[in-house]
């Protein structure tokens, strides 16, 4: 083993161990944030982030112990950390062009499970190779700390200890200081440039390998200037606001007729507001007959519950057409609620509190109105807000004849979908359930009650009506209304497989949107598509 003066002290290579776990952490969070604009936050894409990076560690593991006894020589080892530091500091440069590009040859090859194929096609091409080089370093290390037998326990266990502690620092950093502070392309930058400094001390310290720490350099400093930006949606421009908060990518945009907010997705609208005070032209407009469905004498008597604020839409919708109702809500994310105010115009006086809906329900007592759950993002639904001990718990704080308003967003025809699933547990503790598809997206609004008589005070309240507008979006609710008959599938706190119904919606989604552009690729191939296009 080639002898360097800083291997000497085993501090170093402690430190080493140390700041190799912490990054493959800080890589691993930074990657759920990179991916979920595009692939959204769920449950699926962790589970093949972990699983690509069990693999990648694995496969580290095994190579480095080979190497180390084939081989030990410390260069061999710090020039993989070097190499491994470069390519994370190139992925917020070019991570993101990748996610597309392989998406959208999925999209043309790919019929079914869409979303894992093309999440786990990404993480292994972005993320397998250099964590598989962090792999490498614990048995390399454990080969160079050893002295003798008779102290191999104690070396190795420390070893081990500083690469978890490494790692439970690299879990905290990320997701409470560095991405909340600086974004996910800076906080891949901060942890790349860590395992770069450590590589370049270690081949400074024995004089040698300047010219590869010269070319890491260099590289490390292109991909900073090229990839700091924090920019996720790299086709829009002149966006009025893009960031990132704990829980999500956050996106605002603006044209003359409205301003929108988008979240975690690629495409689409989680809030808006209207400039001209208008209707929304989306599920927003369909749930405000829920305030008409209550039999109190006028909406604007109405105390209303939103779980899943967002910038306020619907909070702002009901003040607009139904006078100075009692509005509250609840957004898990402060960072959107702070944006609500300084873009959405949403009033000083409706509360928001910062907490997840259901821990909300449970740790208070009032009764309310109308209470709409509005908490499901495209594939992104908590299981804890779609079982019958949720909605239970959703009825418990509903006046006797109060009514719950659900958006469901992705409308699936099979037999067994999200929303079928969604519907028969909300049937499942109410005796009254209506559903109204929204036109011209893939939304249902569900109006659920213990009031029997809830359409017969639509119907009394419509003609009390007097914006024409208003009026004319009820008549359409009224008459789009179906009442919905049960079924058994029920999901409960144990089982709610949310996340795999929604992506079988986004497989139909996705075949019914792209089947055009399917038939050209099959007749006349790339080329032909990008005629299309």
């Amino acid at each position: 083993m080639r002898e360097t003066p800083i291997l000497k002290n085993k501090v170093f290579l402690y430190l080493t161990e140390f700041f190799a776990g912490m990054s493959v952490m800080a890589v691993e969070l930074g990657a759920s944030r990179l991916l979920a604009p595009y692939f959204s936050s769920s449950q699926i894409v962790w589970t093949i982030i972990i699983g690509t990076i069990m693999i990648a560690m694995a496969l580290g593991n095994i190579y480095g112990g080979r190497s180390a006894d084939k081989d030990p020589d410390p260069d061999r080892l710090y020039s993989r950390i070097l190499i491994a530091a470069v390519w994370i500091a190139a992925i917020p440069a070019v991570g993101k062009y990748i996610i597309l590009g392989i998406s959208a040859l999925l999209i043309f090859t790919v019929s079914t499970n869409f979303l894992i194929w093309a999440a786990f096609a990404a993480c292994m091409v972005i993320f397998v190779f250099p964590l598989f080089l962090l792999g490498t370093v614990t048995p390399s290390l454990a080969k160079y700390s050893v002295d003798s037998l008779d102290d191999s326990g104690r070396v190795v266990g420390t070893l081990g200890a500083f690469n978890t502690v490494g790692s439970i620092i690299g879990t905290f950093v990320p997701t409470f200081l560095s991405i909340p502070a600086v974004g996910t392309s800076v906080t891949f930058l901060l942890f790349a440039g860590i395992l770069l400094a450590l590589s370049l001390l270690y081949f400074v310290s024995g004089r040698r390998g300047a010219a590869k720490c010269i070319a890491a350099a260099v590289l490390f400093v292109v991909c900073c200037l090229f990839g700091r930006s924090g920019s996720f949606a790299f086709w829009e421009k002149d966006l009025t606001y893009e960031g990132e908060s704990i829980y999500n990518y956050l996106q605002v945009k603006e044209n003359d007729r409205s301003v929108i907010l988008s979240t975690n997705v690629l495409f689409g609208v989680q809030s808006m507001l209207m400039k001209d005070e208008g209707l929304t032209g989306m599920y927003y407009d369909y749930a405000m007959a829920a305030p008409l469905m209550t039999k109190r004498a006028a909406p604007e008597d109405c105390s209303v519950l939103i779980l899943g604020m967002g910038t306020g839409t619907y909070a702002h919708q009901c003040r607009s057409y139904f006078g100075d109702m009692a509005i509250e809500g609840v957004e898990i994310d402060g960072k959107i609620t702070e944006l609500a105010h300084e873009y959405f115009e949403l009033p000083r006086d409706v509360k928001v509190t910062t907490y997840d809906g259901r821990a909300y329900l449970n740790a208070i007592e009032g009764k309310y109105d109308v209470i709409m759950v509005d908490a499901y993002q495209d594939i992104t639904i908590p299981f804890q807000m779609s079982s019958v001990e949720f909605f239970t718990l959703v009825k418990e704080h509903l006046q006797e004849d109060g009514v719950m308003v659900v958006n469901m967003n992705m409308r699936g025809s099979m037999e067994g979908s999200i929303n079928q699933h969604l519907a028969d547990t909300i049937a499942a503790v109410f005796g009254e359930v209506y559903t109204v598809d929204v036109k011209g997206s893939t939304n249902r609004e569900l109006f659920a009650s213990d009031d029997p008589q809830m359409l017969a005070s639509f119907a009394e309240h419509r003609g009390s009506v007097n914006d024409g507008e208003l009026a004319a979006m009820m008549k359409t609710v009224a008459e789009g209304l179906t009442a919905y008959e049960a079924g058994s599938y029920i999901m409960t706190d144990d089982k709610a497989p949310v996340e795999l119904l929604g992506m079988q919606v986004i497989d139909e989604v996705i075949r019914d949107e792209v089947a055009y552009y399917k038939k050209i690729y099959e007749e006349r191939g790339v080329q032909g598509v990008i005629e299309a296009l």
